[in-house]
């Protein structure tokens, strides 16, 4: 099992390798030419700035039981599709129950602004956010896979 992280604006990095490190799991951080960043503890993988080349570059790696941390719902329907167990930043687990429903949302955002209408931006992050991340982090390291 290893921790794969869609590297590109993650708000969660740091978190993420630091726990890692407790349950002693590799850390893969994806992102493409325009995000590059190297951490301690960590792997990066950097690949050719394009339209999802990070996203599909992160998919093609992923195993059966893998964690996988992304803001990307599309991201987290392939990580489902391949056996990974995706999270979001805000420790919310994506699931074969609630991703149909946060892509058809994901759609209507965008046929929105594709019409010209604008949508509100995320909320600042808060401490709180970061503290029910790696809550729902461990709880996955913890997990066994099948």
């Amino acid at each position: 099992m290893k921790i794969l992280v869609d590297a590109d604006a993650c708000p969660v990095v740091a978190e993420t390798i630091r726990t890692a490190q407790r349950f002693g799991l590799p850390v893969l951080l994806v992102c493409d030419t325009s995000h590059e960043l190297l951490r301690a503890g960590a792997e990066t993988l950097v690949v050719s700035k394009g339209a999802d080349s990070a996203d599909f570059a992160l998919v093609s790696r992923i195993e059966r039981g893998d964690i996988v941390v992304t803001q990307d719902y599309g991201v987290a329907a392939m990580a489902l599709s391949r056996g990974g167990r995706p999270i979001n930043q805000d420790g919310m687990r994506y699931t074969d129950g609630n991703i149909a429903g946060l892509l058809m949302s994901r759609h209507a955002a965008a046929k929105i602004r594709r019409s010209g209408g604008r949508l509100r931006g995320p909320r600042r992050r808060t401490p709180g956010q970061d503290e029910e991340f790696c809550r729902e982090l461990e709880k996955l390291c913890g997990e066994e896979t099948a």
